[in-house]
């Protein structure tokens, strides 16, 4: 990637954190970047498309930076003490402001609505992998769908993230709600054999049933 392209990347990036996505136009970008305004088109043909490489490249970055720590995770528990930190971490780098920028555009752009799905879509791959493998020998195998679950998982945290730039303390409330959940998760793995049996007995019939 040249010089001149990655700087046009981070302006935009950098633009919509701090100005928004109403303020960001080829001539902004191009003055953040100190580059001449042409070489917006000449890299990236129409503002859309630039706006739609920043952000995928943002949510490249962070995806690649937790992929280890994804990889470790060895329980619900943990996945959520990550989802903390990760939560914190995008708020920290400005990547939540990035997010609620681009849905603010989607609903008018084609563009910015694809490169939100593909944001949620590198997201839900990550944890559809983790969920999958935690849920593995569960008593809850059998019920738990991991690209559901993931989707939902991710949409949770999206929402909690733009729900934080309102209400600090009621996003943290709801998250520690999520973690009681998550902690009678934890409990129902710990049951012993006999339990376990039941357990997977009734929601198999549950499940038949719905």
């Amino acid at each position: 990637m040249t010089d001149t392209r990655q700087r046009l990347l981070d302006a935009t990036a950098e633009v919509l954190r701090t100005e928004g996505i109403t303020a960001l136009s080829a001539r902004t970008v191009a003055a953040r970047a100190e580059v001449n305004q042409a070489l917006v088109f000449y890299h990236f043909g129409t503002v859309p498309e630039l706006i739609q490489a920043a952000t995928r490249a943002a949510v490249d970055e962070s995806v690649v930076f937790y992929r280890d720590q994804f990889a470790q995770i060895g329980s619900l528990s943990e996945l959520l003490e990550v989802g903390r930190e990760l939560h914190d971490r995008e708020r920290e780098t400005g990547n939540i402001t990035v997010m609620a920028q681009l849905l603010a555009g989607a609903r008018q752009d084609l563009l910015l609505a694809e490169a939100g799905r593909y944001a949620m879509a590198r997201w839900c791959e990550q944890l559809e992998a983790v969920v999958r493998r935690l849920m593995t020998g569960s008593p809850l195998e059998q019920v738990v769908d991991p690209a559901g679950l993931a989707q939902m998982m991710s949409a949770v945290f999206v929402g909690l993230d733009l729900y934080d730039g309102v209400d600090p303390v009621g996003s943290r409330a709801a998250l520690d709600a999520v973690e009681r959940l998550v902690v009678l998760v934890d409990v129902v793995d710990d049951l012993g054999p006999v339990a376990s049996r039941a357990l997977r007995s009734r929601l198999r019939k549950a499940s038949a049933t719905r």
